[in-house]
């Protein structure tokens, strides 16, 4: 009897083929902002022990899943991180999304850009740079800190203190600038004001001479991973005129938000 209770169990996570089960595993697991562990998932899907351990060396096997230092915790891996920054990179939305970005840029005269959080890292989505001959030239697939980036400090601001210095605690704070913020604790009360403001300045944090606001694009769930950022040189935006770019970012980035919900189907208010 034990062959008929495992496929009954493992039904429940979504799938009736094996190939659709290790998806829907992978689904439940990338939803997560901690790593998970073989218990865990057993006590919250109800799947036997033995075939999600199966399921688990499947998709380590196949770098979908990392496992940890501690050899019971497990965590996305890298091929799966290559596979969702490529969706984003190359959806279908990609040419709306591109036109509300240079209507963006049309208006307020600076170069915009989508972001969203991977690993320890922001990736630039899309951008478009600004007519003006005096600009800093960062590309699509573009990758800065976390910590030291408007975007950055915007999507660790939505996480509670406890998931961000696990985020942080093994990833030093580099310094990039005079204006980086190297310190934890100081780190933590930035992004305790970004999180009662509803955006994010990088005052020539990470490059200097650039300063950056960034607002989060609503995607219909508690937390976003989209971010809508303008960039300019610190002599035509200066940190303290920055959020006066706010207004403009947040429209836009509703607009956004509009055509990435009717891309999954799912509203975004």
């Amino acid at each position: 009897m034990e062959p008929i209770r495992e496929i009954e169990a493992a039904a429940e996570l979504g799938g009736e083929t094996p190939a659709m089960r290790l998806f829907a595993l992978l689904e439940l697991i990338a939803a997560k902002d901690e790593f998970v562990s073989l218990q865990g998932l057993v006590d919250e899907t109800g799947v036997p022990k033995p075939t999600l351990h199966r399921m688990l060396q499947q998709l380590e096997g196949g770098s979908l899943l990392i496992r940890q230092a501690d050899g019971r915790h497990y965590g996305t891996g890298s091929r799966l991180r290559r596979l969702a920054e490529n969706l984003l990179l190359n959806s279908t939305q990609h040419g709306a999304r591109h036109a509300v970005l240079r209507n963006l840029v049309e208006r307020i005269g600076e170069s915009c850009n989508i972001t969203a959080m991977t690993g320890d890292e922001v990736v630039y989505l899309d951008r478009v740079e600004t007519p003006e001959p005096l600009r800093f030239y960062l590309r699509p697939g573009s990758r800065v800190p976390l910590h030291c980036s408007a975007s950055g400090k915007l999507i660790l601001s939505q996480l509670s203190a406890a998931q961000r210095r696990k985020l942080l605690a093994h990833a030093p704070l580099t310094q990039y600038t005079r204006t980086t913020i190297t310190e934890l604790d100081a780190l933590e009360d930035e992004l305790k004001l970004v999180h009662d403001n509803g955006f994010a300045i990088d005052n020539e944090e990470f490059l200097p001479g650039l300063v950056c606001a960034a607002v989060l694009i609503p995607t219909g769930t508690t937390r976003s991973n989209l971010c809508l950022a303008a960039q300019a040189p610190v002599m035509r935006l200066t940190a303290q005129r920055a959020p006066d770019l706010v207004p403009a970012l947040r429209e836009a980035a509703e607009a956004i938000g509009r055509i990435e919900s009717e891309g999954s189907g799912s509203p975004t208010d």
